[in-house]
């Protein structure tokens, strides 16, 4: 998706297709992309639709007759967005946040927006503050790493398939430290953080430092370049 810079002032606007434009991931591909990176995606083919994490009361107004929504609590928790359960007029939140369509009728092209329910989603949305705590696991555990800018690195790769810039390793070592201290200041936020999701949390581990990494990690998986195809 880089242009050549021979081709700049010759297709400007891209309209000989002389190169990749850069698309954001489609709704469902947002969520199974986060998982992916986390290691937690659930690869299984085919079968009924799944219920992910849904903030209760969402079917406030469906309850005729009573429908209740109970998420997952195993590893169908963790399948491709393409199974998700698809509520007539009741979309579930994350997709609808991302665009998904309503499925009501058939579209050619979706709607590709960038507003600010987004960026809330990917911070806040259990699914996603799991995901980062998971992959936060991961990194806190692998005996591979001997530094934190080694976990930065490894971090980066996983995510957006390349090194972090100087400057960005620099903003996020900045970040990692304020968070340790707040976390070993206020353990119960800590501890608060490490309940979101139904994977369980090693208990070997230090719960400020689990908590630091995790909040590094939903930066990570908020970044633009993350949920960019290119």
């Amino acid at each position: 998706s880089t242009a050549r810079p021979e081709l700049k002032d010759k297709d400007p606007g891209n309209r000989l297709l002389s190169y990749q434009n850069p698309r954001r991931l489609e709704a469902e591909f947002v969520r199974d992309n986060a998982l992916a990176i986390a290691g937690l995606l659930n690869k299984d083919l085919g079968g009924p639709s799944v219920k992910p994490y849904q903030p209760d009361g969402y079917y406030g107004n469906l309850q005729f007759p009573d429908r209740p929504y109970k998420a997952e609590v195993d590893d169908r928790q963790y399948r491709r967005g393409l199974y998700v359960h698809w509520q007539r007029t009741f979309l579930h939140p994350m997709l609808a946040n991302f665009d998904a369509p309503s499925r009501e009728e058939c579209l050619c092209n979706r709607t590709n927006a960038n507003t600010p329910q987004q960026a809330l989603t990917l911070l806040n949305d259990p699914t996603f503050v799991e995901a980062a705590r998971v992959l936060a696991a991961n990194l806190v555990t692998d005996d591979h790493f001997t530094s934190d800018a080694g976990r930065l690195d490894w971090l980066f790769k996983q995510a957006v398939a390349r090194s972090p810039r100087p400057e960005e390793k620099d903003s996020l070592t900045k970040f990692l430290t304020a968070r340790r201290a707040e976390y070993k200041a206020n353990p119960k936020d800590a501890e608060r953080m490490l309940l979101v999701g139904n994977a369980p949390s090693p208990k070997a581990i230090d719960s400020a430092e689990l908590a630091a990494w995790t909040a590094l990690c939903r930066v990570v998986l908020n970044l633009h370049e993350t949920i960019t195809r290119y």
